[in-house]
């Protein structure tokens, strides 16, 4: 049981869940927004995403204040709606897409520092896997002290960096020029606006705003350590609120101060180019400071949830025994040490053949869909049974519309994406009959409708599989 002292207030609650989410994709936001996509399907784009957000945020809220025992949120929701094994998936596809992502984080930071010291070379040699491990073991230790230090101190991280994205939403308030943002405005180059076009190009943002707002289940993670259950659900509200207008603001304010045909062709990270075009060299710097600070925060913040989500797993059954420890601070211990030794591990890998990360990075990216699909659906049902609620009809649409966003995310996903998505789940078949057999002495290790999911998620594995070799599916 978590010493009441030492649990998280609404401050910090919303530190975690802004912390997690903003990280190094809002400093290239404009130029993957308009790499496809028109300044007119960017606003359609977003929309539907402040739409879709806020109803998952809602979502949350409401699960988390209907069901408080269920202390793991976005995992506990699946297995609690549809069974072990689709709430084993959900655990397992979220925890290897969080700490897939740490890799993803280690190689931006050394990317950033080569700006200010080249030694780094942008993230691939020894000297960048060195720096890297450091912070690694780092963030270990200060999360082993407890999961209140560290979101004590990722509160000020999240604050700090957010300075930069202020200071750069204030200067193109200065540059923005109406004529630049409305020129080609649905980007159809001189041709009749065509819907289907627009429609393309709307998906093509969703595609971004999929990998910008990971994290917006940061305070539900976290449940079990909150002060007061109602704060879990007003920090992820008010999280998402302020993440969608500083995004929103990012990009569109940026479409008033290059076309899209330049945004498109900005280095990484874009903001640091867009700024440096305003105000000249210093702008790149503050921009690359920013980000460091950015992806350092939201890097603990992962940490965190990489270890928690195992370790509540295992508390109900749901992942082996093993990852149910903690010391004496409260901190998943033997969680936190597998999961950072993988990224230990991983990081090896990347820094010696980088394209080979680009591989698990698209189908981790993909797997986080998955748990925000049933937290959705399960929404949903909760709500269609729960007929005695005088707030049952509002709860309804709020899970319609959830999961209609979460579908739609699958499918703007693409194809390729999802079936890429089947092989980490088939590698988690191992795990999960291991804990049947093993943990829980199962005799019945799936259900029948379990059992035809198990059987289809291989047979789609090894297609993906084939596909990848055959050349039929590049990354």
């Amino acid at each position: 049981m978590k010493d009441s002292a030492k649990k998280l207030n609404l401050t910090e609650l919303i530190g975690l869940v802004i912390g997690s989410i903003i990280g190094g994709g809002i400093f290239n936001l404009m130029h993957d927004m308009a790499s496809q996509a028109g300044v007119g399907s960017v606003i359609v784009g977003w929309v539907i995403t402040a739409i879709g957000m806020l109803c998952l945020a809602f979502t949350f809220q409401n699960l988390t204040n209907k069901r408080p025992d269920l202390q793991a949120g976005i995992y506990s929701f699946a297995d609690a709606g549809f069974g072990h094994y689709i709430g084993f998936n959900s655990a397992w596809g979220y925890w290897l897409s969080v700490w897939l992502g740490n890799i993803s984080y280690a190689t931006l930071l050394m990317s950033s520092l080569t700006y200010f010291f080249p030694i780094f070379d942008n993230g691939h040699n020894l000297v960048s896997f060195i720096a890297a491990t450091i912070i690694l073991w780092g963030g270990h230790f200060l999360v082993l002290r407890g999961i209140h230090s560290a979101s004590f101190i990722n509160t000020i991280i999240t604050i700090i960096k957010l300075i930069p994205i202020f200071l750069f939403i204030v200067i193109m308030i200065t540059a923005f020029k109406l004529n630049v943002f409305t020129s080609d405005f649905w980007l159809m180059h001189g041709k009749p606006f065509n819907f289907s076009d627009m429609l393309g190009q709307v998906k093509s943002t969703m595609l971004v705003t999929v990998f910008v707002f990971s994290g917006i289940e940061g305070a539900v993670i976290f449940s079990g350590y909150a002060k007061k259950r109602k704060d879990i659900g007003r920090a992820t509200v008010l999280g998402i609120v302020a993440v969608t207008m500083i995004y929103m603001l990012v990009t569109l304010l940026s479409f008033g101060v290059m076309h899209q045909a330049q945004l498109s062709q900005l280095g990484q990270p874009a903001m640091a180019d867009l700024l440096q075009h305003v105000m000249g060299k210093w702008g790149a710097i503050i921009v690359n400071i920013g980000l460091i600070i950015a992806v350092l925060g939201a890097w603990l913040s992962w940490t965190m949830f990489a270890a928690e989500v195992p370790y509540e797993a295992a508390k109900v059954g749901s992942f082996p025994k093993f990852f149910a420890k903690e010391n004496k601070n409260g901190t998943p211990v033997n969680s936190l040490i597998f999961t950072n030794v993988l990224v230990e591990l991983f990081m090896v890998s990347f820094f010696l053949a980088s394209s080979a990360y680009n591989l698990f990075l698209s189908i981790s990216s993909s797997a986080v869909l998955i748990p925000y699909a049933f937290s959705a659906l399960y929404q949903v049902k909760y709500s269609y049974l729960d007929k005695g609620a005088s707030d049952r009809r509002r709860n309804l649409i709020l899970g319609i519309i959830a999961s209609a966003y979460s579908i739609w995310l699958i499918y703007a996903a693409g194809l390729n994406y999802i079936l890429l998505t089947t092989i980490l789940f088939a590698a988690g078949l191992p795990a999960y009959c291991y804990l049947q057999k093993v943990d829980n002495k199962k005799d019945r290790i799936f259900t029948k409708l379990e059992r035809l999911l198990a059987i289809a998620l291989v047979i789609l594995a090894v297609i993906a599989i084939h596909e990848l070799v055959t050349g039929g599916i590049t990354i």
